[in-house]
């Protein structure tokens, strides 16, 4: 039989693409936001998918919509809500695990999930017990495909897990994806993090649209041994069981965080750093970029910490430096370098620099400007032995301590608490770097301003 023209065929290979497309659209909204063709449009539905999830409500299928519903991520609907009644009535719960995965030994599995537990009794009256021969409130499973309770999984990737909220027979219990790579670790699947969230469904929790709770849908990497709850998170479950009685909130080792929110007119950052075509800003756990997409930074860089004080990329080694009290990383694209974090005395500062308010790598020639005012040659990797000087010689409006710092556009800006208000400065780089004050172009931090400048 005669061949079909290439232009038909090239045709037809589009159009399947696309209803492809439309087709996985469709189905994740009738899975995770009750999306009904009769009765409601299928445009409607995915706008309240966007909003849920940050992105630009446009109602069209646009590439980071499909990213963000390709994310792996929790069974449960995002539409769901529990209600108030949806709890556990015995503070008292037991669980049990059934059966193990073979990428993680039992033992393991069985300490991760005893921290996962901790992280809800630490802030509750909640107490969880381990049981091995006999059934208990909450049966812990990993299951493969169709396990006969309506949630079938779908293999590697897609979804990780699912738990169901408090009540007899299934009621409470969490079934983990058995066809998914489960780690201790940043590589593939951390079991801690899913557990954690699952667990979370198990005491009555929904899902959030803030992604910096622990009940995000979309997955992410959490390091157990520096995860603290978010101020939503423990509000929520709180409200739903109380407080520990013996602890009550003083024994975080910080107060929960908020995720920031952008548009704050007290917004302050701590660190600000320019990543290639990317501008990149720090707050408490999250790193931020001007496109205003929100995020962990231990979903990015799984192996650093919280709370970074100045970071820069030294563009000539092609390497991101961090700084975090009196240490310092050197990472490349994902992974920290061998034998860090060093010490910043490593780098010749005084033993009176504590740690390091702003960094910023101007050029070659230049080198980069530490905050506490120092400047450092990469290529020679030494400081200047003229510095430290008073930042208000070279940098005139700078009354107190910068926070961040960084050359956009030709432009060196400073963020900090300047004339009594939360504002960025903005600097003309010129070649000999004598630097002026442009007066019109200091900003107050409000209303998303520089987010809208940058952009």
């Amino acid at each position: 039989s005669p061949s079909l023209p290439k232009e038909i065929l090239l045709c037809w290979v589009h159009l399947n693409s696309i209803s492809s497309v439309f087709f996985l659209m469709q189905e994740y909204l009738k899975k995770f936001y009750n999306y009904n063709q009769i009765r409601i449009s299928f445009q409607g539905k995915l706008m309240e998918m966007q909003k849920y999830f940050g992105l630009r409500r446009t109602g069209e299928l646009n590439e980071e919509t499909l990213t963000a519903m390709k994310k792996p991520r929790c069974g449960l609907s995002d539409a769901e809500d529990y209600g108030d009644s949806t709890r556990w009535k015995n503070v008292n719960l037991t669980y049990k695990i059934e059966n193990y995965s073979p990428s993680v030994i039992p033992v393991e599995v069985k300490k991760i999930f005893k921290s996962a537990w901790r992280v809800w009794s630490d802030v509750t009256p909640l107490r969880f017990k381990a049981r091995t021969k006999k059934d208990a409130d909450i049966m812990i499973s990993f299951q493969r495909g169709d396990h006969d309770d309506n949630s079938p999984f779908d293999g590697h990737g897609g979804i990780l897990a699912h738990a169901f909220q408090p009540g007899t027979g299934i009621g409470g219990d969490v079934h983990f994806d058995h066809e998914e790579i489960w780690t201790a670790n940043s590589t593939d699947y951390n079991l801690f993090s899913v557990a954690v969230h699952e667990f979370g469904h198990s005491l009555g929790l929904p899902h959030s649209n803030d992604p910096g709770s622990v009940m995000f849908p979309a997955y992410t990497y959490l390091k157990p041994n520096d995860f603290t709850l978010s101020y939503e998170d423990v509000q929520r479950i709180q409200d739903m069981y109380g407080a520990n009685p013996n602890k009550g909130m003083s024994f975080l080792r910080k107060v929960p965080p908020k995720t920031p929110n952008k548009c704050d007119q007290n917004l302050s950052f701590d660190a600000v750093m320019r990543l290639q075509n990317e501008v990149i800003f720090f707050k408490d756990r999250h790193p931020e970029f001007i496109d205003l997409r929100l995020s962990f930074i231990s979903a990015i860089w799984p192996a650093l910490s919280s709370g970074i004080d100045a970071a820069y990329e030294n563009t000539e080694q092609r390497h991101l430096v961090f700084f975090k009290g009196n240490q310092y990383w050197l990472v490349q694209q994902y992974d920290i370098l061998e034998g860090y974090p060093k010490s910043i005395y490593h780098l010749g500062f005084p033993k009176s620099v504590k740690s390091i308010d702003a960094a910023l790598s101007v050029t070659r020639k230049i080198g980069t400007m530490f905050f506490i005012f120092f400047r450092y040659y990469e290529t020679q990797k030494k400081l200047d032995m003229n510095y430290p000087k008073h930042i208000t010689e070279m940098w005139p409006g700078m009354e107190s301590k910068v926070d961040a710092a960084v050359l956009f556009n030709g432009t060196v800006c400073p963020f900090g608490h300047f004339y009594g208000r939360n504002i960025y400065l903005t600097y003309l780089l010129i070649k000999t770097f004598d630097l002026f004050l442009n007066q019109g172009l200091s900003r107050l931090i409000k209303g998303c301003v520089w987010f809208q400048w940058a952009l």
